[in-house]
C-alpha cells in the first residue's frame, strides 16, 4: 500500500510539473524557427538583337499564357500638357494601320482574350492555343498605332470627366497635392493633370511621346504561363525583332528635398464633414539597397497592416477614423513616406497629435520583441501567399533586371526578414521617419479645422493650396468693404437679367447628358410664381417625373408615386421659383457671406444659404461677372456639387448652358442645354397633381 501511495504522489508531482511547464509556455510567444527556404520558379532570361530583354516564367497548371511589354520610360516632364503620356497609352490599342478599334476588339473577344495598353506598354493574355493570334494583334498595336482623331477626342472627354470627379474627391485631392508638395512642379513626380492641361493636348503630342520613348532597348517582354523556353526563343524574335531600337534621351532632375521644418498645408473643401490627413515627405531610398527590408518591417509595424500602431491608436483606441495607414515607397529616382487617414472634423487636430506621437515613439523607443515577431510573421505570410501567383515571380524577375538586384535577392528575402531586430527598427525610424521635416497636409473644411492646425507648423501658420497644388494667398481673398450677402445676390440678379426677370411667366428648358453611353433627356417647365415640372427620360421612356403645383408635390418613379412632405416639400416651395434668389427674404431664407474662394483660378464670393426647413447650401458667385459658378449641397449624407458655366442670353435673360453634377452618380454628369423658351405657350395640366 505504501508503495502504491508513493507512486501516486510521484505521478501527481510529475503532472504538476508538466502543467506548470505548459503554463510557462503559454506566457511567452514561441521562439521563431529558422526562415523557410524559398523556392522561386525559375525565370529564364535572354536579350534580342534589338535590345529587348525577354523574361519567361513557366507555369503549366492552366492552359493560359500572358505577354507584357513593359517600356521603362525614364522620368520626363510634360509641362503645360500634363496628361498626354497617359492619353497616348490609352490610344495605343484604339487603332492601327491595319485594324480599327472595333476590329481589334472583335479579334480579342473572339479568342476570349484580353488586351490593354497604357503609357508603359501593352499587356495581353489568352488560352495557350491562341497565343499566335494574340501576338499578331498585340504587336500590331505596339508597332503600328495610328492614334485615331475620333478615339483621341473620346479619350480626352473621359479624362476630363474623371478630373471633374477627382477635384471633388478629398482623397484624390490629397494625393495630387501631396505629390506637388513633396516633389515640386518642376519634377516629373510633381506634375498633376488638370482640365487646362488636358485641353492643350493634341493628338500629335501623343504620337511624339510614342515615337520618342517606345523603343525595344529600354523595354522588357515578360511571358508567363503555359509555354516553354524553346517556344519563346522562337516566338520573340519572330514578332519583336522588327521593332527598331534607338537612343532614348534622359533628363536629369534635382532630388526633391524635405521641408526644412514642419509645414502645415491646407486645401479647403466646402461642406466637408471629414478631414483627409497626410503626413508626407520625399525619401531617398532606392530598391534593393540594404535598408529596404528593414524599412519595410518598420513601416508595416507603424501603419502597414490592420494591427499596426497607427490603426490601433486612431481607429481602435480613439475611434477617430475607420482606418489609418502609412506607406514608405522606394524608387530609383526618389521615394516617399506618407501616413494618412480620414477623420471627423472635430478631431482633426487631435489626430495630427497622434500621428506625430506614433512617429516619434518609434524613433525614441525600442520595439518589444513580441510585437516585432508578430509583424515579421504577418510579412512572412503575405510574402508566401504572393508566391502562389506566377505573375509575382515574373514581377520579381523584372525588378531584378530593372534595378540590378542580386540574383538571389528574393530567394533570400525571408532569411533577411528574420534577421531584422529591434535595434534595426529604431535605427530605420531615426533615419527615415522625420516628423520635424514633414508636410502635414489636410483637405477639409477651412472654417472648422484650419486655425487649429497652425500650432503644428514651425512658423505657426497654415499654407493654403488649390486642388492642383497651386498656392493661394489668403490676403488676396479678403472681402472688400461694403460687400454683403445681399449685395452679392443683388449683383447676380442684375447680371442675369435685372428687371427682365420680373416679366417671366413661363420657361421651358431642354437638356441632355450622357449616362453610361446613353443619352438622357431632362425637361424643366416653370410657371410663375412657383410651379415646376421636371421630366427625365431615356430612349423615349420616362425614368422619373417631379411635379410641384405651388402647394403640394409628388415624385413619380417606375410608376410609383410618392408625395413630397416635410423638408422636401418646404424646400420645393422655394426651389420651384425660377431664380429663387429674388424671393429669399420673403420666403425666410437666411444668407451669410462666408468669404471668398478661388473657383477654377477665379475669385468667387461664398454665400451660405439656410432654408426655413434647416436645409443648407453653399453658392459661389464670380467676383468679376457676378454670375453663379458653383452650388454645393449635402443630400442625405452625400455632397452634390453643380459646376455652372456657359451663360447665354435668351430674351434678355442669361441662362447657364452647361452644368456638371458631381456626387449624384458614380461619374460626373454634364448637363448641356439644348434649348430655352421664355414665355412660350405652356400646358397648365403639366402641374396638376391627382
Amino acid at each position: 500500500m505504501k508503495k502504491i501511495f508513493f507512486l501516486k504522489i510521484m505521478a501527481l508531482l510529475l503532472f504538476a510539473q508538466v502543467v506548470n511547464g505548459q503554463e510557462d509556455f503559454r506566457k511567452a510567444a514561441p521562439k521563431p524557427g529558422p526562415a523557410p527556404k524559398i523556392e522561386l520558379g525559375k525565370a529564364e532570361q535572354f536579350t534580342l538583337k534589338n535590345g529587348l530583354k525577354v523574361i519567361l516564367v513557366e507555369n503549366h497548371k492552366l492552359p493560359r499564357v500572358s505577354f507584357q511589354v513593359f517600356v521603362d520610360v525614364p522620368p520626363m516632364l510634360e509641362g503645360e500638357m500634363v496628361g498626354y503620356r497617359d492619353l497616348a497609352g490609352q490610344l495605343l490599342s484604339k487603332g492601327t494601320t491595319t485594324r480599327s478599334k472595333s476590329q481589334i476588339d472583335q479579334a480579342i473577344d473572339f479568342m476570349g482574350a484580353s488586351l490593354t495598353s497604357n503609357a508603359n506598354g501593352v499587356t495581353g493574355s489568352c488560352l495557350t492555343k491562341h497565343k499566335g493570334k494574340l501576338l499578331d494583334v498585340m504587336t500590331d498595336v505596339l508597332l503600328n498605332p495610328t492614334f485615331p482623331a475620333e478615339e483621341f477626342e473620346k479619350a480626352k472627354k473621359q479624362t476630363l470627366s474623371g478630373l471633374a470627379q477627382a477635384k471633388d474627391d478629398p482623397n484624390q485631392i490629397a494625393e495630387n497635392v501631396s505629390a506637388v508638395l513633396r516633389n515640386g512642379k518642376l519634377h516629373p513626380y510633381g506634375e498633376v493633370a488638370s482640365e487646362k492641361s488636358i485641353d492643350k493636348i493634341s493628338v500629335d503630342n501623343c504620337r511624339d511621346y510614342y515615337q520618342q520613348y517606345f523603343k525595344p532597348n529600354i523595354s522588357y517582354l515578360i511571358v508567363t504561363g503555359d509555354i516553354t523556353v524553346k517556344e519563346v526563343k522562337t516566338i520573340a524574335p519572330n514578332y519583336f525583332d522588327k521593332w527598331a531600337k534607338a537612343e532614348v534621351a534622359k533628363s536629369p532632375f534635382d532630388l526633391p528635398k524635405k521641408p526644412a521644418a514642419t509645414q502645415v498645408d491646407f486645401v479647403h473643401k466646402t461642406g466637408a464633414v471629414q478631414s483627409v490627413i497626410n503626413v508626407t515627405y520625399p525619401v531617398e531610398l532606392k530598391p534593393g539597397t540594404d535598408d529596404v527590408i528593414k524599412v519595410s518591417v518598420m513601416n508595416t509595424l507603424l501603419g502597414g497592416y490592420f494591427g499596426s500602431r497607427l490603426n490601433e491608436n486612431l481607429r481602435e483606441g480613439k475611434a477617430y477614423t475607420y482606418g489609418a495607414r502609412s506607406v514608405l515607397n522606394t524608387d530609383p529616382v526618389v521615394g516617399y513616406f506618407n501616413a494618412y487617414a480620414s477623420v471627423r472634423n472635430e478631431v482633426t487636430d487631435s489626430s495630427v497629435v497622434e500621428f506625430l506621437h506614433e512617429l516619434n515613439k518609434l524613433r525614441d523607443e525600442v520595439v518589444a520583441e513580441e510585437e516585432l515577431s508578430m509583424v515579421k510573421n504577418v510579412m512572412t505570410g503575405s510574402f508566401a501567399r504572393s508566391l502562389e501567383s506566377p505573375e509575382t515571380v515574373a514581377r520579381f524577375a523584372l525588378n531584378t533586371a530593372r534595378y540590378n538586384l542580386p540574383s538571389d535577392y528574393y530567394a533570400t528575402y525571408l532569411q533577411k526578414l528574420s534577421q531584422v531586430g529591434a535595434a534595426d527598427i529604431k535605427m530605420m525610424a531615426g533615419k527615415y521617419l522625420t516628423p520635424a521635416n514633414a508636410h502635414i497636409l489636410v483637405v477639409g473644411n477651412k472654417e472648422d479645422v484650419a486655425e487649429k492646425l497652425a500650432r503644428f507648423s514651425s512658423e505657426n501658420k497654415v499654407d493654403y493650396w488649390d486642388v492642383y497644388g497651386n498656392p493661394i494667398e489668403q490676403a488676396g481673398l479678403a472681402i472688400p468693404g461694403g460687400v454683403t450677402a445681399g449685395s452679392v445676390l443683388a449683383d447676380y440678379l442684375t447680371a442675369i437679367g435685372g428687371k427682365n426677370l420680373n416679366d417671366i411667366k413661363s420657361v421651358n428648358i431642354q437638356m441632355t447628358t450622357n449616362l453610361q453611353g446613353m443619352e438622357m433627356a431632362t425637361e424643366l417647365n416653370h410657371m410663375a410664381p412657383n410651379k415646376l415640372e421636371m421630366l427625365n427620360s431615356m430612349m423615349g421612356n420616362v425614368l422619373m417625373e417631379s411635379v410641384f403645383d405651388g402647394e403640394k408635390g409628388v415624385n413619380i418613379q417606375m410608376g410609383q408615386k410618392r408625395m413630397m412632405e416635410g423638408a422636401a416639400l418646404s424646400d420645393m416651395n422655394i426651389d420651384g421659383h425660377l431664380f429663387p434668389e429674388r424671393f429669399y427674404e420673403k420666403l425666410g431664407v437666411k444668407v451669410e457671406l462666408k468669404g471668398m474662394e478661388l473657383i477654377d483660378g477665379k475669385k468667387a464670393y461664398q454665400i451660405a444659404i439656410e432654408y426655413p426647413s434647416g436645409s443648407k447650401k453653399t453658392h459661389y458667385f464670380d467676383v468679376e461677372t457676378s454670375l453663379k459658378v458653383k452650388e454645393i449641397e449635402d443630400k442625405e449624407g452625400t455632397t452634390v456639387t453643380n459646376d455652372i458655366s456657359d451663360y447665354k442670353e435668351v430674351n434678355g435673360i442669361k441662362f447657364p448652358h452647361t452644368v456638371t453634377i458631381t456626387g449624384l452618380a458614380p461619374m460626373p454628369l454634364t448637363m448641356t442645354t439644348k434649348s430655352v423658351t421664355v414665355n412660350g405657350e405652356m400646358d397648365t395640366s403639366l402641374f396638376i397633381i391627382e
